[in-house]
């Protein structure tokens, strides 16, 4: 069973925040809160904990992962970002959107889409996610955790460790989170694309 850890959604204590960010340096997998449901996480280029997943939610190689990062300036070491797309991006981040862009050849394949090469990039306006990341030294490779068959993302923790816990290193209860998952937009070409409408206000973006 996963360890299970209690943190404060406005003011995340440090100590936790550690615990949990070590897990995932051994390469564990955590499902934690976000501004659009919870989420599940693990280190960059972890094939293992990816795979494990990628099994969890029933994906295939097809799915766009997200790298889930602190700040504008991280999301530019991964993607290709020119003028006008960083003006969207630093209007619209934090928030709850997932921004699809190409990647650079800082992405680990296992990554990317297989025809692509692109990768969804995102900076989420949650107290608990922001400690994680600020105190990590890269993104965290992240996808809402919605579970297969269903619709909407996992709002509670308990009810995460119920289901999933025997299949996860940890789980951050980090109270109730919203329902809807982050709005997607394709911003790999001009004008954007809205993908998949989500929480987000779509309306700069049509």
């Amino acid at each position: 069973m996963s360890q299970f850890f209690r943190i404060h959604p406005e003011t995340p204590q440090k100590r936790l925040i550690q615990q949990a960010l070590e897990i995932v340096r051994q390469g564990g997998v955590i499902a934690y809160p976000t501004d659009s449901g919870y989420a599940l996480g693990c280190s960059l280029g972890e094939k293992k904990a990816i795979e494990r997943i990628k099994w969890l939610r029933s994906l295939d190689d097809r799915h766009n992962f997200t790298l889930v990062c602190p700040d504008l300036s991280a999301i530019g070491t991964y993607a290709r970002v020119d003028n006008a797309v960083f003006r969207l991006l630093k209007a619209y981040t934090p928030g709850p959107y997932t921004f699809i862009l190409n990647a650079t050849t800082e992405v680990p394949r296992l990554l990317l889409h297989p025809k692509r090469r692109s990768i969804g990039v995102r900076v989420p306006d949650h107290p608990i996610a922001r400690a994680l990341l600020e105190a990590h030294d890269t993104p965290l490779m992240s996808v809402t955790l919605i579970p297969a068959g269903e619709e909407w993302p996992m709002t509670d923790a308990e009810e995460i460790r119920e289901r999933f816990g025997v299949h996860l290193d940890a789980v951050i209860d980090g109270g109730a989170c919203h329902l809807e998952p982050t709005t997607v937009v394709d911003l790999r070409e001009l004008p954007p694309q809205i993908v998949r409408e989500g929480r987000g206000d779509t309306t700069p973006f049509r």
